[in-house]
């Protein structure tokens, strides 16, 4: 399904076209005869070769790792064009051949020589002259790849640390490091474990391509359309029902696709006609899907692809990271459903007809049956399993659930097809984690990680609220050029440990990180997921990335809420953390009223301050925050109850 969208940028129109999996389709060839099948072929083998492993086991890390990154680049250049205007819409060129005929060459070097490699003293035993050739062409593949698939932003930032790398110690001051040679810069990112090699393809090339393959056979089964179509049933007659739809349908697509403007233009071209059917203004029912589909990405069990490689950094089951982010998810998605409920209040909004309604329990009979793929994945992961293995048996269990309906059945075309779809939809996130590795392999080597901790720990004066402010304004910043992935793999050296020397604990760490790092895709100037939501509904994209700021805003509050007090991770005794989820909630329904400006009637401004400051009070771990955040909120109630203000007339009336 492609959707258009046309975000005015500058004062300029822009027509940007996006593809079922969130890609900008206008950097897409559709490939058509013989090359289409070549193609084709190529993303199945990718997939069987992860089935496989997830059978059978992994191999040695740079083989697979080598291997999965070798796939990813034969899919970029024959699927990827270098420019958005160039020619060859529906064939490949003979330069992207010639790439693709070296890619394939260069890592399979990697591949055949993995256990070579792994065994071999590296930075003692020198490299030959073809084993560098060989690290330079397989790093100028990559970085083109990049360059396609994430776009500049990640190249200039990868310029900047090869330069720095090879340059570096020319500089004088904290910033200097030691010289290296070429084949030093070489051996470090190619012939090791911690460069392009490093544990973020590790992940891609293990857990994450398993999970996105699920999502794939459950959008090729049908059970998306069923997500969608039971969320109608449930939601659509309720007070801004299509809007609650897009809330409870996104934040089930979301957590499976990892993708937030993939979900936006999927679930949006169904959700943001009804909600401006209903009465909703565009950019605000455009912008309730992008936060709906952000959400998705924070939302366990899956969580998309950052989840998983946050498990990997801290050595713990990915399950831990899925239960941590369960009461931050849910706030996120409750202050979200309160500011759609106010709205609708609020402009006597009422739900679809009867008659535009499916029948719930009809919808529900037809396909219950795929929630037990989900419910398979928590319970493997639960009971210790790993999330290879969940998500391999989630897989077959989908295909035996799809048998026993002839509407739903996969035939060995329809495997086919979810085999390719998966393959190519994991192109994005393994370029991504490999690309990232140059940042990390050159950060290791010259040890700037831990001098641009110190640095950032002197400039913020060592106070702890102010390094989170340049840590949050960091990963925005990075998450608007880069996939979420990226944008946090980058900051694991650089900013987590200033992070973690403050005193934050590693897991609140890496989730801060990881949660703003997600947030950038609705935080203009540029946010991905808002702007796709307003080609969709014909909104201002400007206006429509500023509203969904304020739908999103708990999101931009959740996260100092447990890097201050980690019972919102479910951490600690059990009382405290039944006392601050309750508090918490208070505060994020008072957050909403806030928002919104209403509660009982319309809010004037000085309500809407108090009940914007007995919200975050409430959310502020601490007893007596607390209390004066009850206070101030009961005070906004009474305001709202006992007292209002005739508009035209400007005068106090008691109720």
């Amino acid at each position: 399904m492609s959707k258009h969208v046309q975000p005015e940028l500058e004062n300029e129109k822009k027509q940007i076209e996006y593809d079922e999996d969130g890609n900008d389709a206008g950097k897409l060839r559709s490939l058509k005869g013989a090359a289409g099948m070549i193609i084709s072929a190529a993303a199945i083998i990718m997939s069987l070769f992860h089935v496989y492993t997830a059978l059978f086991g992994v191999f040695e890390s740079i083989l697979q790792r080598s291997a999965h990154l070798s796939f990813a680049l034969i899919l970029t250049f024959a699927l990827y064009k270098p420019a958005k205007k160039a020619l060859s819409k529906e064939g490949i060129p003979w330069y992207d051949w010639i790439f693709i005929l070296l890619s394939a060459g260069a890592y399979s070097y990697f591949v055949f020589n993995a256990q070579e490699i792994a065994s071999r003293m590296s930075y003692i035993e020198k490299l030959t002259p073809f084993e560098i050739g060989i690290g330079i062409v397989a790093g100028i593949l990559l970085i083109e790849a990049t360059r396609r698939v994430i776009g500049n932003t990640l190249v200039i930032i990868i310029g900047i640390c090869i330069v720095y790398g090879v340059w570096g110690h020319l500089l004088t001051g904290t910033l200097s490091h030691r010289e290296f040679t070429l084949m030093w810069i070489v051996d470090h990112l190619f012939y090791t474990t911690t460069g392009i090699f490093s544990t973020p393809l590790g992940v891609s090339s293990t857990f994450i391509f398993l999970f996105i393959l699920f999502g794939k056979f459950l959008e090729v089964s049908g059970a998306g359309q069923f997500f969608i179509d039971l969320s109608v049933a449930g939601m659509g007659k309720y007070r801004g029902g299509p809007a609650k739809t897009a809330i409870v349908a996104s934040s089930i697509l979301g957590t499976i696709s990892g993708s937030a403007v993939a979900n936006t233009v999927t679930t949006g071209a169904f959700t943001i006609p009804l909600m401006k059917k209903t009465g909703y203004k565009g950019h605000f029912a455009a912008a309730v899907e992008a936060v709906s589909s952000t959400g998705g990405q924070i939302m366990p069990p899956i969580m998309g692809a950052s989840a998983f490689i946050i498990a990997s950094y801290l050595g713990v089951p990915y399950m831990d990271i899925a239960i941590a982010a369960i009461i931050p998810a849910l706030l996120y998605y409750l202050c979200l459903f309160f500011q759609v409920d106010l709205r609708a209040q609020r402009n006597g909004l009422v739900g679809l007809k009867k008659s535009e309604l499916p029948n719930f329990w009809k919808v529900f009979s037809k396909g219950f049956l795929f929630f037990i793929p989900l419910v398979v994945i928590v319970v493997m992961l639960v009971g210790g399993s790993s999330p290879m293995r969940a998500g391999l048996f989630s897989i077959a269990v989908i295909v035996l659930i799809a048998a026993l309906k002839s509407a739903t059945r996969l035939s060995i075309p329809k495997i086919a097809k979810a085999l390719d779809l998966g393959a190519r939809a994991s192109v994005e996130t393994a370029v991504a984690c490999a690309a990232s590795g140059f940042i990390i392999g050159i950060i290791g080597l010259t040890g700037i990680g831990l001098k641009f901790s110190s640095i950032i720990i002197e400039l913020s004066g060592g106070i702890l609220i102010i390094t989170l402010i340049f840590t949050m304004i960091t990963s925005i910043i990075l998450g608007m050029g880069l996939p979420t992935v990226a944008a946090y793999i980058v900051q694991v050296p650089l900013t987590i440990p200033a992070l973690i020397e403050l005193g934050v604990s590693p897991l609140a760490a890496h989730m801060f990180v990881f949660y703003f790092a997600a947030l950038s895709a609705i935080t203009p100037p540029v946010a991905l997921a808002a702007f796709a939501g307003a080609g969709l509904a014909g909104s201002d994209p400007m206006k429509t990335g500023l509203t969904a700021v304020r739908l999103g805003l708990a999101a931009f509050i959740v996260p100092y809420m447990f890097v201050y007090g980690e019972t919102l991770l479910l951490v600690g005794s059990t009382p405290d953390i039944i006392l601050s989820v309750i508090t918490s909630i208070i505060g994020i329904i008072g957050l909403a009223w806030a928002a919104e400006g209403w509660l009982i009637r319309h809010a004037y401004w000085y309500e809407r301050v108090v009940l914007a400051a007995g919200a975050i009070l409430m959310v502020i771990p601490g007893i007596t925050t607390d209390v004066i955040g009850i206070v101030l909120l009961a005070l906004g109630f009474v305001f709202q109850k006992f007292i209002r203000k005739d508009v035209k007339t400007n005068q106090t009336i008691a109720s």
